[in-house]
């Protein structure tokens, strides 16, 4: 197989070559060259790849590729574990099919109206994109039929698997046809996701993707050693040194996130708070305000970072060190987004420098030290 060094090096069809233009996309990741050409090939993958590596794409791509724009039932079923999650693949397979005539996706997730989703559901989509509890409670409804799908995609299966999702994904899996492409995708290879590999892809072909510089986006990382007590303050002087209007601040839980953002929020910042305990028009609400700048920072925590998809965020912050490494470049791929520049910034009390240090020898990152003057 000739290199491939360019998206037009993978014979694609020139309405999704337009699309990839029109986005700004020129060169392939490493999970984009290694995946595609397999999947173009009608050939089942099992992808370790951790997020921030252009996995939506590696999908996306070839199910657009073998579309059948003259049949009605649905052709690719993609399941993730997160409601935002699933909104943003939906969004970005619409990109990317901006140019194809007819094409139809739908996301089916819970905190939507059923009703809704059936009306979706009856133009026909080619591809859906959804949560395992909502599409196994519409199959059970009979509002959709899987049992014709070309291409079943895992994405981030570790996420799916630890969130208990198991059964629901062997129930669909019986629902679906015996011979379908699958691509599953992985951050972490635990023994539940191996099971499944085990069971239902025989044969498969195997990618193991490091993350690799060129797959990075363009972010300046820093490291700020500070006592837990000073890091709401730190984070403000940084906003204020660095000129930075739009940031998130991660914390690693719901109550820790809704103490730091009422703590930003006394220190002079707009701030909203986005974790697992906040409704589903709650959280469309909040992102809806954030995308038109009515607000400084966003405090989130992992569960709903998954579908912060929004361009112009200029800084994150890690409040609390994340407690897996892939968290780490998952939250930092949050800046730096449609080729723009980015910084992250991470705030290390003494406890945490283990962890941290363990993150930089996973990622293979080195995160410059920031200091800020004595005086302020």
């Amino acid at each position: 197989m000739s290199e491939i060094n360019t998206f037009k090096d993978m014979d694609l069809s020139p309405e999704v070559i337009d699309a990839l233009k029109k986005m700004g996309c020129k060169k392939p990741t490493t999970v984009q060259r290694e995946a595609i050409p397999l999947l173009m090939d009608n050939m089942s993958i099992i992808a370790k790849a951790p997020t921030g590596t252009g996995k939506t794409f590696a999908f996306g791509i070839p199910i657009l590729e073998y579309l059948n724009m003259d049949v009605t039932f649905v052709q690719a079923l993609i399941l993730c574990p997160t409601r935002e999650l699933a909104l943003q693949i939906n969004s970005e397979l619409k990109l990317l099919a901006k140019f194809i005539q007819g094409f139809r996706s739908v996301a089916l997730i819970g905190g939507q109206g059923m009703h809704i989703q059936t009306e979706r559901l009856k133009k026909h989509p080619q591809v859906v994109v959804a949560t395992p509890g909502r599409l196994l409670d519409m199959c059970r409804r009979g509002n959709i039929d899987i049992s014709e799908i070309y291409t079943l995609v895992l994405d981030e299966a570790d996420e799916m698997l630890k969130m208990g999702f198991i059964k629901d994904i062997r129930a669909i899996m019986a629902l679906t046809p015996k011979d379908k492409q699958i691509a599953l995708f992985s951050a972490t290879m635990p023994r539940e996701v191996q099971d499944i590999t085990w069971q239902f892809m025989e044969g498969a072909a195997q990618i193991d993707v490091m993350p690799k510089a060129e797959d990075h986006p363009d972010i300046d990382q820093y490291i700020l050693s500070c006592p837990a007590k000073d890091k709401i303050r730190n984070i403000v002087l940084i906003l204020a040194r660095e000129d930075i209007r739009k940031s998130i601040v991660f914390c690693n839980t719901k109550t820790e996130a809704s103490k730091v953002c009422a703590r930003l929020a006394s220190s002079g910042l707009t701030t909203e708070v986005l974790h697992g305990d906040i409704s589903q028009g709650a959280r469309n609400r909040v992102m809806d305000a954030y995308r038109k700048d009515k607000f400084d920072c966003l405090v989130a925590t992992d569960v709903v970072a998954r579908g912060i998809d929004v361009d112009d965020i200029e800084a994150v912050f890690n409040y609390d060190i994340p407690k897996e490494n892939e968290l780490y470049l998952h939250r930092i791929g949050r800046t730096a987004r449609a080729g723009k520049k980015g910084k992250a910034f991470s705030l290390v009390s003494y406890i945490e420098r283990e962890r941290m240090d363990e993150i930089v020898r996973y990622t293979k990152v080195d995160p410059k030290p920031y200091e800020l003057p004595d005086q302020l």
